[in-house]
């Protein structure tokens, strides 16, 4: 979980350099390049070697990544423009949306109780947005887009996995967002980067395998009971961060409305279980 929290927080910071000078789609072609040629380096070294990308549900995999296409451009507009410390925490709703979204698209029951700890999840949303008290922004919207269309890309993960490997999706998740990419970055251009932004680049191709690469890990060792709230430090050290690298103000709000989502993903968990 260090190293889910240590690619998380570099690939914020690796994205917010970047896009100073590139937009999203451009973003996104470098990342997904940069991480197919790593997890292709992986596969090639695996005992199955390229056979395991043989896939009898290649729509599956159409289909999770435009939607986790979509949630990732949404999470960089986010970075962009609202505080580290609000995104993060708006991000934390990603389990809520599935313990709301999985009933109707994996038959899965949908309780009271369960409904009951999503509300206290938005709940904390609302603090952290603080509608009213000052401005909304595209950015919070955004933000939550990002977390619904993560919600939706672990859905589809859960099925998936069951027929294929690890492996084979990130090789098709990097594979089809490269082809995404190219093709909304062309009708613009596609600048060559200076050569300050390739450490940047190089980075967020790593950390964005890293990082789901270590929580899986991690999930593998421990009970998610446990490895979920500890992903919740994630909002002070991208509140420190912010403050620090960003000037951005340090906000009670956002450390109240953080805990009550973690309180409502805790309890869910723990509803599950």
């Amino acid at each position: 979980m260090i190293g889910t929290i240590i690619s998380f927080t570099l690939m914020a910071i690796a994205g917010r350099a970047i896009l100073i000078e590139i937009n999203t789609f451009e973003l996104m072609l470098y990342r997904s390049v940069i991480g197919l040629m790593i997890v292709s380096g992986f596969i090639a070294a695996s005992p199955r070697g390229f056979a395991q990308l043989r896939t009898g549900i290649f729509g599956q995999h159409l289909l999770r990544n435009t939607i986790h296409y979509a949630g990732q451009n949404l999470w960089f507009y986010g970075i962009a423009t609202i505080p580290l410390a609000q995104l993060v925490a708006l991000e934390f709703t990603n389990p809520l949306w599935v313990a709301l979204l999985a009933p109707a698209i994996l038959g899965e029951n949908l309780s009271r109780q369960r409904l009951f700890i999503v509300f206290i999840g938005f709940i904390g949303v609302l603090i952290v947005a603080r509608p009213g008290l000052e401005p909304l922004k595209l950015g919070h919207l955004a933000a939550i887009l990002a977390a619904v269309g993560f919600a939706l890309t672990n859905i589809a993960t859960r099925k998936i996995s069951r027929r294929d490997s690890v492996l084979a999706i990130l090789f098709w998740m990097t594979l089809l967002q490269s082809v995404f990419s190219l093709f909304l970055a062309m009708p613009g251009g596609i600048p060559w980067p200076a050569t300050s932004m390739w450490p940047w680049l190089v980075i967020m191709g790593f950390t964005g395998l890293s990082a789901h690469y270590c929580l899986g890990k991690a999930l593998s060792m421990a009970p998610a009971t446990i490895v979920a709230p500890m992903d919740f430090f994630r909002l002070p050290i991208s509140a420190l961060v912010g403050m620090s690298l960003y000037q951005e103000p340090l906000m009670a709000t956002v450390f109240i409305g953080g805990a009550v989502i973690l309180l409502a993903n805790y309890l869910n968990l723990k509803n599950k279980t």
